[in-house]
């Protein structure tokens, strides 16, 4: 059975955007990026809302040629998997590997982790805290960056209680730290 992973990367003070919408403070260097893309090699599907999916796919068309080693690792990665997001908008997917899905239904994410030959994230909190509230997610992985934003959208999700045990931790030169916990069910 694959595990359904959520993953973010936020401010210390836990957000993933400010009160502008910008994360620009989040973007990884080459070592957390490097990490990043072996957490993300056993991912066979991503889930997304529509606005996590928008920022994602930019690495669709992003040309290879002008990125950095580990952007374009994680370019194969993202390209390689599938995608399913979940909006009520969109009409029709935009990236390879993609299914668009109207509304977000717990039993049918339960029968793709029992499926699934391997793992599934959910990108972007407020799917992260639907799936939560289900009892699908399996593990959350935090990179808590080394700012404090003041304000702006949070990584985890509000009225949503879930016991989580410390599986491991690293901490990185530039002062990011990951956190990975399984969520006690």
């Amino acid at each position: 059975m694959a595990r359904l992973i959520y993953s973010a990367i936020a401010s210390l003070d836990g957000y993933i955007e400010d009160e502008t919408g910008s994360f620009d403070w989040a973007a990884p260097d080459a070592e957390v990026l490097a990490f990043v893309n072996e957490l993300e090699r056993p991912i066979g599907t991503y889930l997304y809302g529509r606005r996590m999916y928008e920022t994602m796919r930019f690495w669709e068309t992003a040309d290879v040629d002008t990125l950095d080693p580990g952007s374009r690792d994680f370019t194969g990665i993202w390209r390689q998997a599938d995608k399913i997001v979940y909006s009520r908008t969109l009409r029709k997917p935009s990236t390879a590997q993609t299914q668009i899905v109207r509304e977000f239904d717990a039993a049918a994410v339960r029968q793709l982790k029992e499926t699934s030959a391997y793992d599934i994230t959910v990108g972007g909190a407020e799917l992260a805290g639907q799936a939560m509230a289900a009892g699908l997610v399996d593990e959350c992985h935090l990179f808590l960056n080394p700012v404090i934003v003041g304000n702006g959208k949070s990584a985890l999700p509000d009225e949503v209680q879930v016991k989580l045990e410390l599986l491991d931790e690293r901490r990185f030169h530039g002062g990011v730290v990951f956190l990975r916990y399984a969520v006690m069910n």
